[in-house]
């Protein structure tokens, strides 16, 4: 695997937990040789990630929209930064750009682009894997929700599987390589 987009909050988050896991995965992509796709900010989590990486030598590309670049959130060191028009387009060139998919803790937004490569992923459009890092339990709620979607039938077993959930970065980029995508919604 390449490249490895990375969807986290903007914010720090209040656990130093989350900081200090986004640093540990920074370094493990970079010491894998693995270059981290994300969304181009210099602030929370997102910063740490992207500081991460290249601190340790690895590359980080980002892609970010002109307004937010605007507003002077956008990281100035990366290895390469795509500017692009709205979050839409963001989210698509993320995911063509990028051989797999990990969530940090983040908020709205960073659920909204978990979902979204999960439901891609369903219907077969890609095959990679996509992992959470859950971090003091913060993804339970969404792992427990999931499971419901299962309970009540509204969700294949094997798609609430296809979530892969560790805590260490290292494990995660393990499983990562034996990833083998179910059949798809309609498969």
């Amino acid at each position: 695997m390449e490249t490895v987009a990375v969807f986290c909050g903007s914010r720090p988050g209040v656990n130093p937990l989350f900081k200090s896991a986004a640093r540990a995965l920074g370094q493990c992509l970079a010491e894998r040789n693995i270059s981290l796709v994300y969304g181009g900010g210099r602030v929370g989590l997102m910063g740490t990630v992207a500081d991460a990486v290249l601190a340790a030598g690895g590359k980080a590309i980002g892609v970010i929209p002109q307004a937010l670049l605007d507003k002077e959130v956008g990281h100035k060191g990366l290895t390469k930064l795509h500017i692009v028009r709205d979050m839409h387009e963001r989210k698509a060139m993320m995911a063509q750009l990028s051989g797999g998919f990990i969530a940090l803790p983040g908020g709205a937004g960073t659920l909204e682009e978990v979902a979204e490569v999960w439901t891609w992923a369903m219907l077969g459009y890609h095959h990679k894997p996509i992992g959470l890092l859950n971090l003091a339990g913060f993804y339970n709620p969404l792992i427990a929700q999931s499971q419901n979607y299962v309970n009540e039938g509204f969700l294949d077993e094997r798609h609430h599987q296809m979530l892969i959930v560790e805590t260490e970065p290292g494990a995660m980029l393990e499983r990562f390589l034996d990833y083998q995508a179910p059949a798809s919604k309609w498969g």
